[in-house]
């Protein structure tokens, strides 16, 4: 039915800090900007004024779009755990793992290092608290590996 994905929306409090975080830690490419009008983006989002600005980031053909409302305000819960209903995290590889955590600590990331597993895998959160899994040498799965 869908041609492909468009792209994942993240709502964020602080829009330049995860600018800066994708970009400068996860080298994301800024793509272009949205401040969207309300009567439209309220009715789509079922917000009533909802301020919203959007940044779109790209990695290869993986869009992401960061949100910041600026009128409706944000909804606080606590940290996501991965066995919460719902998307959990984000996974991308990254050529280095020591580079790439050096880079997440640099850009205000928080890496949690009792998940991480040898120089393979670990678990950050963004500034936003989105759980990322980075990974050193694996491809997505394209047949069943068992159980």
């Amino acid at each position: 039915m869908s041609e492909k994905v468009n792209h994942v929306g993240l709502a964020v409090a602080d829009l330049d800090a995860e600018v800066d975080f994708w970009t400068g830690a996860l080298d994301f490419e800024r793509v272009g900007a949205l401040d969207a009008d309300d009567a439209s983006t309220g009715q789509l989002l079922q917000l009533e004024r909802p301020g919203l600005r959007a940044v779109y980031l790209r990695k290869g053909e993986f869009v992401l779009e960061l949100l910041q409302f600026r009128g409706a305000g944000l909804v606080e819960r606590p940290a996501r755990v991965v066995n919460e209903l719902g998307l959990t995290h984000l996974s991308l590889n990254v050529p280095n793992m020591d580079a790439a955590l050096e880079r997440v600590r640099a850009h205000g990331g928080e890496v949690l290092d009792d998940t991480r597993l040898w120089d393979v895998a670990v678990m950050i959160r963004t500034p936003a608290g989105q759980l990322v899994e980075l990974l050193v040498g694996f491809e997505t799965p394209t047949t069943d590996l068992g159980e």
